[in-house]
Order: structure tokens, then sequence, then C-alpha cells
């Protein structure tokens, strides 16, 4: 096959292309540049910077590929940055890298991956896809530990028949390994943790810098509507938030909602944190529809919760917990699974 690899610098997509490479296909790098700063200077921390750029270089040349850089910075400022902007703006708790996989990724990226001529898109997802009786399943990665299938929700069928995860079928260890034994000079590189767009800094900053809309300051108040503090924005504060409140209690208080339209942030405790169900919108499936017993997933990292799911007369889907679960902040992504198989999910749109 012809292959596209999309190489960030990191480790994962550089033994990505290796094994690509090594199995006997045409192989193309390319490296996405998704974000400047307002004098067009590159991002110096998160996974896009010109270091990053620099190592993807040198481990194509490594390996014997043409590779290219994309610049990719408009689809990505109104993908991603606007989108990140705005729902911190509403109250809600956005997540920047489904909305890159979906919006760039898998959208703009597979687009180009056709005009370079290229059967499928290779990337450095901890994730599997397997074929059975013509249709294509998701599922999570062989590596507990790294596995990014909550990320890749949105993938349907056209995109899961053109993409391939190779790190998936291996651990995080194992990659190193490969890496380490080929010489690539990204073995022992660490993983980025940060936000590409924001780095080190603090996403209020970024936020207030990137708005015209004014942060108005306001009152946070306990569950019962009683003034307890003020606040100097909503933009600071997500459900389920404990530290940097800015008052102390006697025991834990906790972000339990956000209330943009009257700058007001409720404090609870723990318990109150908690929701039987919560609502779905923007819901995509990587096959079909899916009604009854599923799991429930509302952050990358987090363990799956028993649940039922049911489609509302609306067009949102309806998620009700066999057990309450804790701190649901709209705006997160809601992931629905059956063992391993990533079904499909959404946006949450109500939780606590």
């Amino acid at each position: 096959m012809r292959v596209l690899v999309a190489m960030s610098g990191g480790v994962d997509s550089s033994v990505a292309a290796a094994q690509m490479v090594e199995q006997g296909h045409d192989v193309v790098g390319v490296t996405l540049k998704l974000w400047e700063g307002p004098n067009g200077e590159a991002p110096t921390a998160g996974c896009c910077t010109v270091s990053d750029s620099e190592d993807a270089r040198r481990v194509a040349a490594q390996l014997d590929i043409p590779y290219y850089v994309l610049n990719y910075t408009s689809a990505f400022g109104q993908g991603v940055i606007d989108k990140f902007v705005d729902d911190y703006l509403r109250g809600w708790t956005p997540n920047p890298c489904v909305e890159c996989n979906r919006s760039v990724k898998f959208d703009k990226l597979l687009d180009q991956a056709a005009e370079f001529d290229c059967d499928v898109l290779v990337t450095g997802h901890y994730a599997r896809v397997r074929r059975a009786n013509g249709r294509y399943r998701l599922l999570r990665g062989l590596d507990p530990s790294k596995d990014q299938s909550y990320v890749l929700y949105m993938l349907g069928q056209q995109q899961l028949s053109r993409v391939q995860f190779p790190v998936g079928e291996q651990t995080k260890a194992e990659t190193r390994a490969i890496a380490e034994e080929l010489g690539l000079r990204t073995a022992f590189k660490a993983d980025s943790q940060d936000i590409c767009f924001v780095g080190k800094g603090d996403y209020r900053d970024f936020v207030d810098g990137h708005t015209d809309a004014a942060t108005a300051p306001g009152d946070m108040v306990d569950t019962e509507g009683n003034k307890v503090a003020e606040h100097a924005g909503v933009v600071g504060f997500t459900v389920g938030q404990r530290r940097g409140l800015g008052v102390t209690f006697g025991e834990p208080r906790y972000v339990v909602k956000v209330e943009p339209s009257t700058s007001t942030v409720v404090l609870g405790k723990k318990e109150d944190l908690e929701t039987a169900d919560c609502v779905l919108r923007e819901v995509t499936w990587t096959d079909q529809p899916h009604e009854g017993p599923a799991s429930f997933q509302y952050r990358a990292h987090g363990d799956p919760a028993p649940c039922s799911v049911a489609e509302q007369s609306d067009g949102s889907w309806l998620v009700t917990f066999i057990e309450p679960q804790l701190a649901i902040a709209p705006g997160q992504s809601g992931v629905l699974y059956n063992d391993d198989e990533v079904l499909g999910g959404g946006t949450i749109t109500r939780g606590t």
C-alpha cells in the first residue's frame, strides 16, 4: 500500500512509520503545523513545537521516506481553538484533543491522504481497528494504561476503513524497545502532556487573550444559594474542581455547577457531584446507533461505568447509570463501549 503517516515527532508515530516501512509499504511522512502565535511564532510546549518537527524530519530521513510539513493552522484555529474558547465562556469543559481529531487529523488529513494517492492514513494512537463481516470495529489499545480510543470515538465506517494504528497492537514499553533497537532519536522522548496552543501557560490567560467577551466577576454560592465568596470570572472553574477556589471551608468543597449567564459558581460537597444520568448531543457512532446496556467513559483515562443508553425525542441520547457517577462536566466527551469496542459518543450537555 501507499501509506501516509502523521508524524508528531514523538516515539509512537516514529515507530508507526518504521513499522510501515518494515512491512514494505510505500510510506510518506507528514507533520502538521496546527498553531502559531500572533506574530507567527511556533509553540514552545505541547505536541507541535519546532523541535518536534525537527525530530520527525530526522526520523523520516533515517527511514528514507519523503517528508512534508502541512499548514493546517486555519482549520485548527476554527475547529479547535475557537471552540475551546467558546466552551469555556459558556461554562463548559472542552476537550481540544477530541476536536483536533474530529476536524483536522481525521478530516482534513484523510483528504490530504487522497491527494498524496495514499490508501491508508497511519497515526501513533494506541487503539486498534478490526474488520469483521464487512464492517470495521474500533477497539481499545492493547496497553490499557495508554489506550486512546476515547479520543477517537468520532470515527465512522468510512474513516475506519482508511486508518491504521500499528502501535495500538503493542504496549508502550514495546514501542520504546522497537525505537531503541532501530536507533530512532525519539526512543526515550517524554510524552507531551500540555495543550499545544496553551503550553506551560494558564488556559485562563489564553482564553482571556483570545476573546473580546468580558470575563465578568461574580459570586460563589453554596447549593442553597448563599453567597460564600467572590470570583474573577467563570472561565477559571470547571465541575469537580477542588483546588484553586480561593476560599476555604472546614471540609472539602467542589465546584458543582458553573452558570455563565449570571457569572455564578456553585460550590458543594462531594456527594453534590453525584449524578444518576447525563445527556449526550452531537452523537456519532462507529457503526450502527446503539440502545440498551453499555459502558460509559467520560475522562480520557477514566474507568467505564455500566449504563443504559436511549435516544430521546429531540435527538439527544440519555445515559442512565447503574451507580451514580461523580463530577460529570458539560463539554466533556462521553464515550460508549461494549467491553473493549467503541460504540460511539458525543458531547455531554448535562451532568450534575
